[in-house]
């Protein structure tokens, strides 16, 4: 059926002015045409909210990974919520990107056996920015990520607590200057 009515979408209505009943037949094939082309945007456009919307998902899904592998990790997460640290649904989350998809901000509820929270993020894609990038998948580094916990009890031992979640790569340890032998200087060299 669709085959037959592909080529009328590209058909020309041919005028001729030979008789007067040939002017409201043209004149329905142009409405005609009309209707088509508002179908045909509208579906075009529609298409492209939906594939937005995939890639949206794709990006909150990929950053949201991340984002429970290093908060499942973390000692004081672990201790104020309990294991295992369970991502919860997608559509309680909020994603803010960037209109080119560079950076992304994103806010996810958790929950674990002693508590719940949210994780909030804020990232940023590395790679290159052609339009071939759009079908590849995408590598976002996280820059920052919170947990704000809250974690019920009695009255008395309901709390709200704040952990900022690093890589947990320790700081290199301090060690003191040693002079150079050929200066007599520390920390100076020639």
């Amino acid at each position: 059926m669709f085959r037959k009515k592909l080529p009328s979408l590209f058909r020309i209505a041919s005028s001729s002015p030979a008789s007067g009943a040939s002017k409201p037949v043209n004149e329905e094939k142009s409405r005609s045409l009309g209707r088509k082309a508002v179908s045909t945007a509208l579906l075009c456009l529609t298409g492209g909210v939906a594939l937005s919307a995939v890639d949206d998902l794709a990006i909150y899904q990929g950053c949201s990974s991340k984002a429970m592998e290093k908060a499942s990790r973390n000692q004081e997460v672990i201790k104020a919520i309990g294991v295992p640290v369970v991502k919860g649904p997608w559509y309680s989350a909020s994603l803010a990107v960037t209109h080119k998809r560079n950076s992304v901000s994103c806010t996810f509820p958790v929950s674990g056996p002693q508590g719940n929270g949210v994780l909030r993020l804020k990232a940023v894609r590395d790679g290159d920015d052609s339009w071939s990038s759009f079908f590849r998948p995408r590598n976002f580094d996280i820059l920052i990520l919170d947990a704000v916990l809250y974690i019920p009890g009695n009255e008395e031992s309901k709390q709200t607590i704040k952990i900022n979640i690093s890589d947990d790569v320790p700081s290199p340890a301090c060690q003191p200057c040693t002079r150079c032998p050929d200066t007599g200087t520390p920390g100076k060299q020639q």
